[in-house]
């Protein structure tokens, strides 16, 4: 039913210009037509995330996207903090860190919050 179907990650906002920004000229995601008012869809990669303003924005405790990175971790943590962005540092059994990023194997991750609080997550080898 729903296994051949694209999926798209919501993200709550309290305020849809401000995100807008953020999403477009911080994180660097491509706007796409909003079909109403409070509702911003983006284009990332070959799929999508939308944004809608909501009462509830940023009260999500966990990931709410993640962004799979391969080899452009380092790269995109680099450029992501001279644009201003903050990394959040999260102490887990069998992790360490280097920097921003966290190593655990083969894995590395490195997660922010957008203006709302949500955590964004950006996950490379």
């Amino acid at each position: 039913m729903l296994k051949d179907k694209d999926v798209t990650a919501t993200i709550a906002v309290k305020d849809i210009g401000r995100a807008q920004k953020f999403y477009q000229d911080v994180v660097g995601l491509t706007p796409l037509p909003a079909e109403e008012p409070g509702v911003m869809p983006f284009k990332t990669g070959s799929s999508s995330i939308l944004i809608y303003e909501s009462d509830f924005a940023g009260t999500n405790r966990a990931t709410a996207a993640t962004w799979m990175l391969d080899d452009d971790l380092d790269d995109t943590v680099k450029t992501l903090k001279s644009k201003g962005v903050k990394f959040e540092h999260y102490d887990m059994p069998g992790v360490t860190r280097q920097g921003d990023v966290h190593l655990t194997g083969q894995s590395k991750a490195a997660w922010f919050k957008d203006p709302d609080g949500n955590i964004i997550a950006l996950v490379g080898r």
